[in-house]
Formats: C-alpha cells, structure tokens, sequence
C-alpha cells in the first residue's frame, strides 16, 4: 500500500476539478486527482462558455486552444406561429470592457478533453477508475483513503465530485434540495429541417415556451423540451418540438446525446470545512441549466480558489484569505439560483401568456449574472470589480489586456508616465502602460485607468487601487498584506 504526499488532493475530474489541477499544476503547487470515471466527458452536458469564462481562459492561457473549436452565438429570438417576432441582444451590446459579447457555444467535452490531455501531457494526469473511501483531517492536513488502497496525505482537500458529492456528504454538509417540479428533456443532434436556421438561441412561443433551440458546435444543435410528465419517449419530445415549430417542420438524422433531468435547486451551507477542505462546482451548488450558468459558475469558483490556495501555500500569506473563497463564491452561487430559477419558472408561468418573451425579459433583467461580467466581489468602488479589458499596443503591435495578466501573478499595472518602484516582490509582475505612442513600450488610447496604479487579482478583479503619487504605499500594503517579501 502507497502513501503520497501533495499540498491539493482533488476529487472529482469533471471540468472545475480538471481546472483547479490545471491550475495548480501553472502555479507550481503539487496536486493530485482522482476520478471514478475511465475518461473524460466525450458527449453531453454544458453546451456554453459565457464572455466572463472566456476572459478567464485566457488569463489561464488556453482560450486559443477552444476559442476555434465553438460557433460565437450573441442573439436570442422569439418565434411564434411560424414567424419571427422579435430578436434580442442589447444587454452584449450594453457590456463595458468586454471584448468577446457572446457566448461560445462549445460542449463541457471540449473543455474536459484539452484540460486532461494538457495534464496528461505535463505528466499530472487524472487517477482514473478511483474514488476516494475515506478523508480524516488531520492537525496540518487531511488524510484520504482511495479504493485503489493508496493513501493520499495533503495539505487541502477541494470535493468537486458534483451534486451527489462524496466529500460534502462525508462532512455532513447541509445541502437542502429545492424541486419546481418542471421536468426537461434535452437533445442533442444533427437535423433536417425546413426552419430557416441561423445561430442564435431561438424560443417558441406556443402555450408555454416550452421549447429552446440551441446552437452547438460543428453540426449539431441543442433543444430543449419542456414536458409535463416524467414518463415519456424521445418521439413524444420531438412532437413537441414540431407543435412549437409549426408549420415547419424538424426531424433528427442523428441524436448524439439526449438525457432527461428534473430541476433541482441548493447551495450548500459551507463552501470552506474545518480549514482544510474546499467544495466547487456542483459539489457546492446546482440549479436550473437556464441561462448556462452552471459549468461557468464552478470554472470561476476554480479561478477564485486556486490563486489563494497559491498565495498561502508557496508565499505564506495568511491562511484567512482562504475563508474569502466561501465568503465570495457563495453569495454567487445564491444569486445564479435566483436568476436560473425566474428562467424556469417563467416557462411555466405567465400571467399574461407570452411565456417566450417574459423569458428573453428576464435574461436582460440578469444578464450580468448570465454573461459573468455583473460578478463583483465585496469592496469599495472599484475594488472588488472586474477589470475591463482593453486594448494595448507594444508599438504598432495590437493586444488586449487579459492577454498580458497571469494567473500565478498579482499584475501591478501602472497607467501613465511615472517612475516605477525600484523594488517589486516575487509574486507580482509589473505592467507599465503609458497613455500615449511609444515605439518600445506598451501603450494604450483607453482613458479607462489613466494615471491610476491598480493591484490586480491572478482572477482579474482589482484588489486595490491608487493614484500614481501612491503607488509605493500601494505596494506596501499589498507586501504586508500578502506577506510578500
């Protein structure tokens, strides 16, 4: 029987767990993962990316690996008898410092298969056909039991094992279900049809807007039926399709994937246990699948915990700023709750019977919980927001923002002409950015943070902010609160 050592054990290998030891693995941490399944994901599931994950992704540096693979989708419109009756898109339209206003409609299978063959390929690879039997948190660490008999010892512990999650359960971790009783099938497919197709999300409005057509990747296209009885057959949902659609008409020449589900509802009462264990993803929280909020929510709970888990791993920084996990992510996972909850329960009730257009309503009522982008953590002002993005130039050469962050590093971005500090920490890179053309350096034309000095996250949000005057007690602060030396 072997025993290893490591400072994060993750057990769960679905895309929040491949993303935390994708992570892990780019800061330097040592970490394992484990997971009953004999691969990744290959068809199925989360069928979106939002603008927020994809700022992410390429702060991670993996957006050009997936960006080409998904079809960009930035409209939503409403059909009824037949014919159009409005299209929407102004809240992409109403978004600042975003670059990519769409979604990018790419199966979870994606994202799973690069993740594990990026691990795979750096020798970090997912244990497979193993689950884990026992955790015993111990005084510098937790101690978990695999089925396999080895025996894992590790500073931390991150269950993002889904919603019927084996870590929460082991720690009794309250997790209440909701049920709306609302019912959906879901298919995925190749068709033959006479509607007029284009790429956006279509919503039917008949009796109810029981009926959403979304676009996928390559040849195939989502819907989702909406059906009134847990007994029934993939014909009896494709009927339904065709009584929304009518009088066009629609058939399948190939179903890749289908999957009944019920909507179920919780967050868990603890995200962060006994000091030593974390959940994410569905481990933490599940919902309704309107508005594609689930795999976003658990990628950006990756992206929150791993650079902290970095900071007081590898630079000792106070082992409080891990309670700030639970403390951020939580109130999220609450808030896509009730904007995922108004989506479906919208399909069901109206009061005046326009189903479809009262749901399209209730998109621009939270799209900045859809997007990602209205996502801000507790601060004042600025701090606690995103960063916009915009563009930089290094001479004539065009970049972005987000491409120039790095999430094993605090970004000290400085706009303006300034003297730099002559000392900055391991732990922070320096960008300087001045506000007009220079052949050397980079450059921008945004008056976004000109003359402002901004500490910025490894997750792109704004930790703290001065003036250019103050950037040394900027720094300082952040060296004494990080303990960064």
């Amino acid at each position: 029987m072997s025993t290893y050592e490591t400072d994060i054990m993750i057990v769960g290998a679905g895309p929040v767990g491949l993303m935390c030891h994708y992570l892990a693995q780019r800061c330097g941490l040592s970490s394992i993962i484990v997971d009953k399944s004999d691969g990744p994901l290959q068809v199925g599931r989360a069928d979106a990316l939002n603008a927020r994950t994809l700022q992410l992704l390429e702060i991670a540096e993996i957006f050009d690996d997936l960006y080409p693979l998904g079809k960009p989708c930035n409209t939503s419109s409403v059909w009824a008898d037949g014919n159009f009756v409005s299209r929407q898109s102004s809240w992409w339209e109403e978004l600042e410092g975003c670059f990519h206003k769409h979604f990018l409609m790419l199966g979870q299978a994606f994202v799973e298969n690069l993740l594990d063959k990026k691990l795979k390929k750096i020798g970090a690879g997912v244990k497979r056909l193993t689950s884990i039997e026992n955790i015993e948190v111990k005084h510098h660490g937790c101690l978990s039991t695999l089925t396999n008999g080895e025996k894992i010892y590790s500073r931390y512990l991150i269950g993002t094992d889904g919603s019927r999650s084996f870590v929460r359960s082991h720690f009794s971790i309250p997790f209440e279900i909701i049920r709306p009783q609302i019912t959906w099938m879901v298919i995925d497919g190749i068709l033959d049809t006479n509607f007029p197709k284009v790429p956006e999300i279509i919503v039917f409005q008949t009796d109810t807007s029981d009926v959403a057509w979304i676009p996928r990747e390559g040849e195939i296209d989502r819907f989702y039926i909406r059906m009134d009885t847990k007994n029934f057959t993939i014909q009896e949902a494709i009927e339904k399709i065709n009584n929304a659609m009518k009088p066009h008409r629609l058939s399948f020449k190939e179903i890749v994937w289908s999957s009944q589900f019920s909507v179920k509802e919780s967050v868990a009462e603890s995200f962060f246990i006994q000091e030593r264990i974390f959940l994410a993803g569905d481990a933490s929280h599940i919902h309704s699948v309107n508005g594609g909020q689930g795999l976003n929510t658990g990628i950006a709970d990756a992206f929150n915990l791993m650079w902290k888990l970095n900071m007081v791993i590898n630079y000792g920084t106070n082992v409080d700023l891990l309670k700030t996990y639970e403390d951020e992510r939580q109130p999220v996972a609450k808030s896509v709750i009730e904007s995922s909850g108004k989506l479906v329960r919208s399909t069901k009730h109206s009061k005046s019977g326009t189903h479809a257009r009262d749901y399209v309503k209730i998109v621009q009522e939270y799209a900045g919980n859809i997007t990602g982008m209205g996502i801000r953590y507790d601060g004042k002002g600025l701090i606690g927001t995103r960063m916009f993005d915009f563009s930089v130039f290094n001479g004539d050469i065009k970049t972005r923002l987000y491409s120039l962050l790095d999430y094993t590093n605090f970004t000290l971005m400085v706009v303006g002409k300034c003297k730099l500090p002559t000392y900055v920490p391991e732990g922070i890179q320096t960008l300087h950015i001045f506000s007009d053309y220079q052949q050397n350096n980079y450059w921008t034309s945004s008056l976004l943070y000109t003359n402002k000095a901004i500490l910025i996250r490894p997750d792109g949000y704004i930790y703290s902010i001065a003036s250019l005057d103050n950037i040394h007690l900027l720094l300082e602060e952040a060296i004494h609160t990080l303990n960064l030396l």
